[in-house]
Parts: structure tokens; C-alpha cells; sequence
């Protein structure tokens, strides 16, 4: 396997001049291997000549900030249709009252405390306090179940659960009695309907620790070391439970400075970049991003309202108008079909002059043939973008799952360039990312400055699976020994499972997954993603397809409908989208439901799918690789559904199991 790597980037060294002044010589915890299961676990650091930066905690990153840009804008949030903002300074002080009220409702070190709730200024400051006071942060998705948030607090030792309302509040109290390490409870918003024992508004928390003395705090915060856990990731637990990714101070503290940087984030002192939080924090493409970065180089981070994905993000945006934005690919493919729907909408001359400038657009951005797209910018385009919220918007990301070419090509005829980044909960977020100056399509970027990557066992195709090396490597999964080495090798290689090529400039381009690759009852190996991709593209009726023939003689498919979605529940609804009546009326359908096609009840949208499915078939490298059969469900796949996990990727394992008989269907003699 070739290394490949990057050095550091050069403003490493400026940035190091300034931790001198708030750290004195690096003291790090006694550590013989490169992981541990245990919270109180020290690990050694992957300190190299590509990577020698010293290693910083939490405390010593935001105390840096805070000279820098005490004075700007941190957090804002919305109240009263009011935007409240609160400076680096305010933030740093609210986050040390937090921490010394987390003492005194007797936070233990190396004990965690869970938040379970949507993005907010009190969200950061929890997880922050909860860093400076010795614990453990640990996010719990707002979607979870009583039983689901119960695992991750009882795994983690919750001592504090921090829940954002009563919805949320009511699911810890059906499984509080099963806590046993459970203290208190602290709700940030909403009055309280009931008052309980140790259960706490964010009002009564924040006067708590008040008569704690500085010197408390400040003893507890000098005894922690970069190579020490202070942050808990739970995987969304496709199979099996979820397992709890221990990341260190130095994962932390590292992967905010470099792999941002290697993103083009700017620091403030020479544009201050804004951003708007919605994606979970519990997640850690929004944690590093949002959090931890805005930290790092002083951003400013507005939080959306908690019915962001049901539509409300796009006001918000708008308001905001945010210098750099972040989303997952269903975000983006959502936000694609909306403006699809928009434009369908519009009289016969408006819909040809938009249809005109995105062709333009597009062709300039693959082609670099400049020739009108001045003219259809100006004209057309801007307009477009100003209503999205992207009017001063110069970097847009896509992450925690393989986006789409049509995606990616619908977006360049925007004049929207979506940057890719890679990487997982174990490498404490993106290890590979493009950025305006570093990014082809299709590709994820390359590895960032100070981190390497390797692909073990290549095939002819150049195929292999990825590895990671670096200092934003993980230091295991919380008690779970035999998980750990499974995941890192005797080398400490990180192993993700994923299989990739990289060009010969060192762009990385994913191409599979290995547990998701199906192995034919032929012995053949067909990789899901660019088939289903594929079918997409040939139908734009089709919302989500999955390719099934794992151990089958042949290759199948699941198709859904693209459809709208309930405002209130966010659960997909029996009515075809906007795109998708249109379609139907071109081939001759008057279809506006789902119901109305499914069952082979409309021959000509059947016969269409058949018809592009046959078109994805003749290209198919293999009579192995070409799909024979295939069936449209009667619902889209939804979060709600249990089809998508929380950042809307397909749960493949979940899909088998829940369409098990449609599914044995194909294979019947």
C-alpha cells in the first residue's frame, strides 16, 4: 500500500506563536498505545515530522480565541424575532458558570454529561462546560427513542442530562429510575411544567454554581491533558448498537484548526466567517464544524429554528446570509427539488431564461468556456442565489455521505460549487476536503495537511480499501475492546471500511463500501452506489433506489417515488412532488399520487422506469452487474420511517429487514 501525505499548513507556525502565551511547557498524560477503551484512558499522540504542532486542550483553544476575539460576535439566537448575540468574551464567561454549575450538581471526571436537543447558544455552552468542568460531552439525537437515549446515558454515565423542552424531558424521565449514575436534569428551554426533584430550569442551573471559587475550576482545568477523552460520538448504530467514539482533546483541538483550514475557513482577524447551525450536534460534521471551529477561528454561528428541515432553514438563511454553509447530500437533494419545483412553477419565458442560465452555468464550470456566463450570472443566477440566502456565500460543503452527480452538476448550474469533504466519527470529522482552490467533481478532496492515508488491498481497478493516519484519529470506542482492534490495526492505521482510488494528484474518490458490497451468489462483486446512482439519474421520478443481490443469483432493486413531505411530522406523504406530476404529464400520465402508480396501476410511468433501468443495464460492465427485477414501495424512505438515519443515510441493514417480503418476492421460482 503507498502512504500518501500531506505537511502541516504553513500558518501552523503563526498560530503557534499565540497558544505560547496562554500555555506553558505541554505536560501530556502517561500513554503506551495509540488507544484505550477506557474513559479515563490516556493515549499517545501521532506526533510526526509532517505533524509536530504541539498538542492543546479545550480550555487553552478557546482561551487563545478569546484574546484574539474577545470583542466580536459568537452565538446569536433568535428571540422575539430579535437576533441576540452574545461576544467570545460573554461566551467564555457563561461557558466557566456552566462548568461550576455542572460541579456543583456533582459532575465526576471522566463521567459524561448527555444533551439531547436541537442546536442552541445553551447547547454549546453545555458541551463546552461540561469540557472545562472535567467530563465527558455527549450528544444524543433529538430523534431518539426513550430506549435509544437510555444506551448512550447508561454507557456513558450521564451524571447531568441536559434536555431542550418537555418533549424531550418527558423520554429521560420514563428511563431516569434506570440511570444510576443520573444526578440531575437540566431543561434550557421552556418554562417548567413541573417541578421535580433535580430537575433544573437553565436559569436555576446557571445561578448554581455561582459560589463555586474560580480556584476550583481553574485546578481542574489545569489537571487536563490533550491525550485525554473529553467528547463521546455514538454512530448511528446501522447494525448492531451504537458504539461510543472517544475523541481526545487533541482530536478536538487539532481537527478545528488544520482540517478547517484545509477547508478555507477563514480566521476572523482576516474575514470573519458566519455560519448557520441546524444539522445535529450529536452528529460530528456539525459538532466540528459548527462548534469547535467557530471556536477555533471566531466565527460567527447563528442557530435556525428547530423546524429548520421542515422549511423554516430557508428563511433563515436568507436573514443570515452566511459566508459558508454546510449540508448533508439528502439536504442538498431537498433543497434541489424545491427549486425544481419553483421553476416548474414559473410562466413559459421565466422557465426557458432559467433553464437557459443553468445550462450556461454548468457548461462554464465543467468546461471553463466563460463565453455568456457573465450575462447569465448577472441576469439570472444571482437572483436565484439571493433567494436561497446565498448572496455572500462563497463555500458550500456536502458531507457524512457520497453526494450524487446530478446533485453536483444541478448546483454548478446554479454557480454553486459543492466542496466534498470525507472522513468519520473516527477521524473527529473530515480527513479528506475540497475547497475552492483544491476539488474536482465526483471527488472528495485530498487528505488534509498533516494527516495520510493508504488503501490496503488494491485490485486491479486500483481499488482499495481507505485508511486514515493522523492526529485526528480516535482513541477507541468506549469500552469496547474487540470493536477497537477490529477498527485499527496492529499499526494503528485506522481502517474504514470504505473502498476508494485516488488520481495521480492525490484527489480521493469513493466508490463503495465494503459491508455494503454485494457479492453475487456468483461469486461476482457489484459495489450498490454508482448502480442506484445511476438509475436515479436515468428517472428523475425516483426519490431513493437500493440495490439488493447480496449471496441472490441475481440483482434486484427498491425504487420510491419522489413525493412531498408533511410539514408537521416530516414523514413522506401519497402526494408525487411538483417534478414528479410534471414527469407524469410528459409521458401521458395524470398521476399526482403515489398510490397512483404503485401496483402496476399506471403502465406508461412502469414502462418509463423499465425503460431507464434498460438504459443503466447496457452499460452494466458485467451481465452480473444488470438489474432483473424491481418494485416501487408505497411510502419514500424517511428518518421517522426507520429507512434513513439521522443524517438522512440509507440504513441498508434496517431497509432488508422492513421489506423483507417484497424483497423474497423477486427471488420465488
Amino acid at each position: 500500500a503507498v502512504v500518501q501525505q500531506v505537511p502541516c499548513d504553513p500558518m501552523g507556525a503563526t498560530v503557534a506563536s499565540n497558544f505560547e502565551e496562554v500555555q506553558t511547557k505541554v505536560v501530556l498524560a502517561p500513554a503506551q498505545l495509540l488507544w484505550t477503551t477506557e474513559a479515563n484512558g490516556s493515549v499517545l499522540l501521532r506526533m510526526d515530522e509532517s505533524c509536530p504542532q504541539e498538542a492543546i486542550t479545550v480550555h487553552q483553544m478557546f482561551l487563545t480565541s478569546v484574546q484574539k476575539y474577545g470583542h466580536l460576535s459568537a452565538l446569536a439566537s433568535k428571540k422575539k424575532d430579535k437576533w441576540e448575540k452574545i461576544t467570545f468574551s460573554e461566551y467564555y464567561h457563561l461557558c466557566r458558570v456552566a462548568a461550576k454549575g455542572f460541579l456543583k450538581l456533582g459532575l465526576e471526571r471522566f463521567h459524561s454529561v448527555a444533551i439531547l436537543g436541537f442546536n442552541s447558544a445553551e447547547w454549546f455552552i453545555s458541551a463546552v462546560g461540561t469540557v472545562f468542568a472535567g467530563g465527558i460531552m455527549t450528544g444524543i439525537y433529538a430523534t431518539n427513542s426513550p430506549e435509544a437515549c437510555h444506551y448512550v446515558a447508561n454507557d456513558s454515565r450521564a451524571n447531568i442530562i441536559v434536555v431542550e423542552n418537555q418533549k424531550q424531558l418527558d423520554k429521560i424521565l420514563q428511563i431516569k429510575e434506570n440511570l444510576p449514575h443520573l444526578k440531575a436534569i437540566v431543561q434550557y428551554s421552556g418554562a417548567l411544567l413541573n417541578k421535580l426533584p433535580d430537575l433544573y430550569s437553565w436559569e436555576e442551573f446557571m445561578a448554581l454554581g455561582l459560589d463555586v471559587p474560580d480556584k476550583e475550576l481553574d485546578d481542574i482545568i489545569s489537571s487536563q491533558r490533550a491525550n485525554q477523552c473529553c467528547v463521546l460520538i455514538y454512530t448511528s448504530g446501522t447494525t448492531g448498537m451504537p458504539k461510543g467514539v472517544m475523541l481526545s482533546q487533541d482530536n478536538i483541538t487539532w481537527t478545528a484548526h488544520h482540517a478547517s483550514r484545509a477547508g478555507d475557513m477563514q480566521p476572523a482577524e482576516i474575514k470573519q466567517e458566519v455560519l448557520v447551525s441546524y444539522l445535529p450536534l450529536s452528529h460530528i460534521a456539525a459538532q466540528i464544524y459548527d462548534l469547535w471551529t467557530g471556536i477555533q477561528w471566531g466565527e460567527l454561528v447563528y442557530f435556525a429554528q428547530p423546524d429548520a428541515l421542515k422549511g423554516s432553514l430557508i428563511n433563515t438563511l436568507r436573514e443570515v446570509r452566511p459566508t459558508s454553509h454546510m449540508g448533508v447530500p439528502r439536504v442538498w437533494e431537498k433543497m434541489m427539488e424545491k427549486i425544481k419545483e419553483g421553476i416548474s412553477q414559473c410562466g413559459y419565458i421565466k422557465r426557458k431564461l432559467v433553464t437557459w442560465a443553468m445550462s450556461v452555468s454548468l457548461e462554464a464550470n465543467l468546461r471553463c468556456n466563460s463565453f455568456l456566463f457573465a450575462l447569465a450570472d448577472g441576469l439570472v443566477l444571482e437572483k436565484l442565489r439571493a433567494e436561497l440566502g446565498f448572496t455572500c456565500c462563497s463555500k458550500f460543503f456536502s458531507g457524512a455521505a457520497p453526494i450524487g452527480s446530478e446533485t453536483l452538476q444541478f448546483f454548478l448550474g446554479l454557480n454553486i460549487q459543492l466542496y466534498e469533504a470525507y472522513g468519520m466519527s473516527e477521524t473527529s470529522g473530515p480527513h479528506f476536503m475540497s475547497n475552492p482552490k483544491v476539488h474536482k467533481l465526483t471527488s472528495c478532496g485530498k487528505v488534509v495537511p498533516g494527516c495520510k492515508f493508504k488503501l490496503a488491498n488494491v485490485d486491479k481497478d486500483g481499488i482499495g480499501e481507505v485508511c486514515f493516519w493522523g492526529r485526528d484519529i480516535f482513541m477507541g470506542f468506549l469500552n469496547m475492546e474487540d470493536k477497537t482492534k477490529e477498527a485499527l490495526d496492529e499499526d494503528g492505521w485506522l481502517h474504514s471500511g470504505d473502498l476508494g482510488k485516488s488520481d495521480e494528484e492525490g484527489f480521493l474518490y469513493i466508490t463503495g463500501r465494503i459491508k455494503e458490497l454485494i457479492i453475487t451468489a456468483g461469486g461476482e462483486n457489484v459495489p450498490p452506489l454508482p448502480i442506484e446512482d445511476a438509475v436515479k439519474k436515468q428517472v428523475p421520478i425516483i426519490s431513493n433506489a437500493m440495490l439488493i443481490g447480496d449471496k441472490r443469483k441475481f440483482l434486484s432493486m427498491l425504487l420510491t417515488l419522489k413525493c412531498t413531505t408533511s410539514t408537521e411530522t416530516m414523514e413522506p406523504t401519497d402526494d408525487l412532488s411538483s417534478e414528479a406530476v410534471e414527469y407524469c404529464k410528459q409521458l401521458g400520465s395524470q398521476a399526482t399520487k403515489v398510490s397512483d402508480i404503485t401496483g402496476e396501476k399506471d403502465k406508461a410511468v412502469y414502462q418509463a422506469i423499465q425503460e431507464g433501468i434498460d438504459r443503466v443495464n447496457s452499460r452494466a460492465i458485467s451481465n452480473a452487474q444488470r438489474i432483473q427485477k424491481w418494485t416501487i414501495l408505497g411510502r419514500d424512505f424517511s428518518i421517522s420511517g426507520g429507512e434513513l438515519g439521522p443524517t438522512m443515510k440509507l440504513r441498508r441493514p434496517v431497509v432488508l429487514q422492513m421489506y423483507h417480503n417484497e424483497i423474497e418476492s423477486f427471488y420465488k421460482e
